[in-house]
């Protein structure tokens, strides 16, 4: 894989910060492209040597937090559910701005369902309806249930500005995960 020049980076951070800005400020599709260049402190014509509207600078932005999750995932396959999600939580902690803009406003609202996506796919993985206390459930509903739960929780905590410490969090939701799967 070939090296990314550090400029690119820092410019790809600056256009992915700008933009969560201004959805503080107000609604995505009311935000320009000169909102974006201008708070960046870029061209229009880097905006677009990068991304091809802001849409996909949104959508960059969304999968590559999708993509960090995921691998958080694969490195926590092998420990319980209160450690796994006390690494996804710190991730949460680390990355507030963007998850409490897109869960706590109405600025990117397919963000919930791309997030409910991945954590259903992810959960599909942890069900067992052969045995055990979820024997005859459908697994549907199951997985469902689980992952609408942990966006819940998750949305939750986003809203309300952290109201409890994130390792509480992973902890409660961890015990709750060990309990329905």
């Amino acid at each position: 894989m070939p090296k990314v020049d550090r400029r690119i980076l820092k410019t790809q951070e600056a256009l992915k910060k700008a933009v969560i800005e201004l959805m503080y400020e107000k609604n995505f599709d009311d935000i320009t492209i000169q909102d974006i260049s201008d708070r960046a402190n870029v061209s229009r014509g880097t905006i677009y040597l990068h991304y091809m509207d802001k849409y996909d600078l949104l959508d960059k932005l969304i999968e590559n937090h999708i993509h960090e999750l995921r691998n958080i995932c694969v490195s926590t396959a092998d420990m319980d559910f209160i450690n796994g999600t006390l690494v996804c939580t710190e991730y949460l902690e680390h990355n507030y701005s963007f998850f409490s803009m897109m869960l706590a406003s109405k600025g990117a609202p397919y963000f919930r369902n791309r997030f409910l996506d991945f954590l259903i796919e992810e959960f599909r993985n942890e069900i067992d309806v052969t045995k055990g206390k979820n024997q005859g459930l459908d697994e549907d509903v199951i997985v469902r249930f689980v992952a609408s739960s942990y966006v819940g929780v998750v949305e939750w905590w986003c809203k309300n500005d952290k109201p409890i410490p994130h390792h509480v969090l992973a902890e409660q939701l961890g015990i709750l995960l060990e309990r329905n799967l």
